[in-house]
Order: C-alpha cells, then structure tokens, then sequence
C-alpha cells in the first residue's frame, strides 16, 4: 500500500524501489498474510504511531489488586462494619477482596468464632461480590477470597423483569428449537 492510496501485489525487491523512489520505508504490516502486506511510509512516524497506541491501550485497562483486610475473632461491630464498607468500595472498583482473621495466643482454639466472621462478612458481601471457596485456616490466620460480580452478573429484581407472554396467553415458558422426547 503506498500513500496515494494505490494497493498492487508486487515482488519486494520492486516494492522496497518504488518506496526508496518516494523517500519512504517499506513496513511489513502482516508478514503472515498471503501474500505478505507491506505499507510505505516514514519508519519512525510509523514507531511513534505504534508507541502511541500502546500507551492508550495501556491507559484503559484495568489492573485488578487483591485488597487485604485483617480482623481479629472478637471484631466488634462498629469495626466490622467500616472494614465491610471498604471491602464494598474495593469491590465496586473491580478489585478482590481477601478477608484475614488473624488468631493470637489463645485464641487459636476458638477457630470457630473466626470462621463464622468470614462466612458473615461473605454473606454481607454477597450483593457486590461472589465468595472463592470456603474460609480455609492456614497457620494462625483463617481467609477467604471475594471477588466482584461481573458487569452483566448480579442478583435480579424480579419486580424490575417481566417476561414476555405467549401468544396462547398461557404463562408456560415458551420452547424454541427441535421438539426433544424425553423418557
């Protein structure tokens, strides 16, 4: 393909002249295609060009971080629930969530009391997110992985739905595709 718009299939060696007779570089742009697709233009606006497209694709994406919260067994309820209303936010982010109970001295023997810390927190986060797995007891710490609901994903409103009636006006679901005989 050269500037002025005209596309020829050629050999290279006549394509990488008529590019030298323009002033430009021949740039492979799909060196598996066949045959190979060359393009003639200046190779550093074409670096720069890439470059660019680079950053902006960079720019727009989203890396997801695993955000840490850490409770004890005893958490009382005005902390438990300003840890909850951060793990909403980071979930709401796009990021995941993984919820500790550490356990000190003592407390080891109660691994109960933090299991059912985990299982409360994922069930107040069922709404923003989907629980990995069950509250695993790794050491002295107990933790559970949250991570958010994908963007079409989520609890439905029943209210907010309405399915669409048949045209016999009954409220059976309507079957489309070939008639199937089961046993």
């Amino acid at each position: 393909m050269f500037p002025d718009g005209s596309v020829e299939i050629m050999p290279t060696p006549a394509a990488v002249r008529r590019a030298q007779e323009l002033g430009l570089d021949l740039i492979l742009v799909a060196p598996t295609a066949e045959p190979p697709v060359a393009k003639a233009m200046d190779y550093g606006q074409w670096q720069y060009e890439q470059k660019k497209k680079q950053h902006e694709a960079k720019k727009k994406q989203h890396v997801i971080q695993v955000k840490e919260l850490k409770f004890r067994p005893n958490t009382d309820d005005h902390d438990y629930d300003f840890k909850k209303n951060h793990a909403i936010r980071f979930l709401q982010e796009g990021n995941r969530v993984k919820a500790v109970v550490q356990f000190r001295g003592r407390e080891i023997a109660h691994v109960d009391l933090g299991k059912k810390l985990l299982l409360r927190f994922a069930g107040d986060l069922a709404s923003v997110g989907t629980v990995e797995g069950q509250p695993r007891l790794e050491g002295r710490n107990a933790h559970v992985l949250i991570s958010p609901l994908k963007a079409g994903a989520g609890p439905k409103d029943p209210s907010k739905t309405k399915e669409p009636e048949n045209s016999s006006g009954s409220s059976a679901p309507r079957v489309s595709g070939p008639a199937v005989a089961r046993p």
